[in-house]
């Protein structure tokens, strides 16, 4: 095996610690001695020469970079110290100048606190001589005050000297008093016996009507003093007017007949609203287009459609007010009507049964014989009146034949049943001549007015009017047909 020669590596002997070129270690590993070199490496001394040069001349520019900027910031300082000193200056200037005005205005207030201070010396020189002149109003006040103090003792003095009279006259009259309440005590009980009396009647009477309810006999009621003017004012009465109500059933027609009486058609201006069901309310008010005519007509509320019994109907409606009352029917006499005219009867106040829709009831009692054209222009007229006539006649004595059966089984007199037709009506008022096919409507408006006229006459002339009665009709209508009173107010 062979033995390689021992190597040993030698340091440079340099400042700089590095590790020797190839050539050394190639020297090195040829010769075990140790090799040492005279002068350092000229390259790399070069290098570092260079490179410390670089260096230097990097920090000589570094240096001049940093005196060239801290000249700069030394330049913007001394800029900014004299931008603050400007600013410093202008504050003071202004401080200056905010001191010259506040001088200004601390001498300004002292010159009014000075005016001041003189006007309020004024004012008090003032209000002392005020307060003096008051003091003195005092002292003549109080002095006067003694001498009504004075005078108000002497008054206290005569007024207990009155007081005590007083006092000795009342005691008297006290004595006085206690002799007429034992007077009036022994009054007292006669008056008690005599209301026991009267209490013992009232329960006869209350006991009495109890029964008769029980019997089915309505009880009378008279209205007080108190209702008659309530009524009056609710119907507005007019004095100096005749007073008309039409009264009924709901769907009897009245505010038909109302229209009818003042000569106007249903669709007129004015006239009283219609309808299929109960149009009326309240108590309608209507004048009489003819101002020569000093009639009102009332539509009252049909009975039946309100929660009033039969027999209060008519003191509910204050129907004791009018003049004249129109029991106004359609298909059948109810337990109103008979109310109603039970009430009329009872006030004296004229009242008129009324069947109203003639002409329709009679047109269907013909369709019931047989006859079933509606139309008036038949191509056979004398077949037409012959079914008309028959209808006519029926229709008048079945209505008669059961108004009179009621009035009995209710036992009421018998009265006439007037049988109309709205348009018959119409055309009585409005026209000149009668119309062909008039039942009662003429006798109905002569009736009324003459009975209305003449008892409202006897209250105030104490005889019969005998002047003649006008209708509602127009100044010549049916002057021919019957005699027309004028009205007597």
């Amino acid at each position: 095996m062979e033995v390689l020669p021992k190597i040993r590596l030698v340091q440079h002997p340099t400042s700089y610690d590095t590790i020797p070129t190839t050539a050394h270690f190639v020297t090195a590993m040829c010769f075990t001695e140790e090799i040492k070199p005279d002068v350092p490496n000229q390259t790399l001394a070069d290098i570092e020469a260079r490179a410390k040069a670089e260096e230097q001349q990097a920090e000589a520019e570094r240096r001049e970079k940093e005196a060239k900027e801290e000249l700069q910031r030394i330049q913007r300082e001394a800029e900014a110290e004299r931008e603050r000193a400007r600013a410093v200056q202008e504050e003071a200037n202004k401080a200056a100048e905010k001191a010259r005005e506040e001088m200004e205005r601390v001498k300004m207030e002292m010159a009014e606190a000075n005016e001041r201070a003189m006007r309020a010396q004024a004012e008090a020189e003032a209000a002392a001589a005020s307060a003096r002149e008051d003091a003195e109003k005092l002292v003549r006040q109080a002095a006067e005050e003694r001498e009504r103090a004075r005078q108000a003792e002497e008054e206290a003095r005569q007024v207990e000297a009155a007081t005590r009279e007083e006092a000795q006259r009342v005691m008297q009259a006290a004595e006085e008093e206690r002799q007429r309440a034992k007077l009036a005590q022994v009054e007292a009980e006669k008056a008690v016996a005599v209301a026991a009396e009267e209490a013992r009647k009232a329960i006869a009477a209350k006991e009495e009507a109890e029964l008769q309810w029980k019997k089915g006999i309505r009880p009378v009621v008279t209205p007080s003093l108190e209702e008659l003017e309530r009524a009056k004012e609710r119907i507005q009465y007019q004095e100096g007017f005749f007073h008309f109500a039409i009264t009924g059933v709901a769907g009897s027609g009245k505010s038909s007949l109302v229209n009818a009486f003042r000569g106007l058609r249903n669709k007129d201006s004015g006239a009283a609203a219609t309808g299929v069901t109960e149009t009326t309310l309240d108590t309608a008010r209507y004048s009489d287009p003819s101002p020569n005519h000093q009639l009102l007509w009332f539509d009252i509320p049909g009975a039946g459609t309100l929660k009033v019994p039969d027999w209060q109907y008519f003191n509910e409606h204050g129907l004791y007010v009018f003049d004249c009352i129109i029991v106004l029917f359609d298909a059948r006499f109810t337990l109103t009507d008979i109310a109603i005219l039970s009430n009329a009867r009872r006030f004296n106040i004229p009242a008129y049964i009324v069947r109203s829709k003639a002409d329709q009831n009679i047109r269907n009692i013909m369709r019931d014989m047989g006859y079933i054209s509606d139309d008036d222009d038949d191509e056979d007229p004398g077949r037409r009146s012959g079914f008309y006539k028959a209808a006519r006649k029926q229709y008048i004595e079945e209505t008669r034949r059961s108004v009179k059966a009621n009035l009995e089984n209710s036992n009421l007199p018998d009265q006439r049943v007037y049988l109309v037709s709205n348009d018959t009506m119409l055309s009585c008022v409005t026209t000149q001549r009668p119309p062909k096919k008039v039942i009662d409507e003429i006798e109905l408006l002569s009736d009324i007015f003459a009975q209305v006229v003449s008892r409202r006459s006897l209250r105030k002339h104490d005889a019969p009017s005998s002047t003649v009665l006008p209708s509602m009709v127009s100044a010549t209508s049916l002057a021919s047909m019957l005699p027309i009173p004028t009205l007597s107010h």
